[in-house]
């Protein structure tokens, strides 16, 4: 055993009413323990309980970026099948000039819905319970 190492080796047993239970079960709910003994322990011994908070203002926002991100996502699929079978078509000289200039779009278009995906989603789980 290594010294210095602490081992919680001693029990509490405590209890609760439904109501005292449900109240602590609420507070435990609102913190970043991950641990229902570890929150109890920081209470108990009267250290501090980091509590979550969230910016609820931003749920609408969140959910309109998240459908935004979603439609781009199919906007960007639907663009790329239609290009797809453009390319087919390459034998035929204007759809050869058509297709160099508007590839460059395509590409363009794809990495901006990229970056649009990743900030919303890092937006959404940022805010996400």
């Amino acid at each position: 055993m290594e010294e210095g190492k602490n081992i919680r080796c001693k029990w509490v047993n405590v209890r609760l009413t439904e109501a005292e239970f449900a109240e602590i079960s609420r507070q435990f709910a609102l913190t970043t323990e991950r641990k229902l003994s570890d929150f109890a322990r920081r209470k108990l011994l009267g250290r501090p309980v980091k509590i979550l908070t969230r910016d609820a203002s931003l749920d609408g926002l969140t959910d309109q970026l998240a459908k935004l991100r979603t439609e781009l996502s199919r906007l960007a699929a639907n663009y790329n099948q239609a290009v797809k079978k453009l390319n087919s078509l390459a034998r035929i000289k204007e759809f050869e000039q058509w297709l160099l200039t508007y590839e460059l779009d395509r590409r363009k278009l794809l990495a901006q819905v990229e970056k649009t995906g990743v900030w919303i989603a890092e937006i959404a789980q940022r805010w996400s319970p």
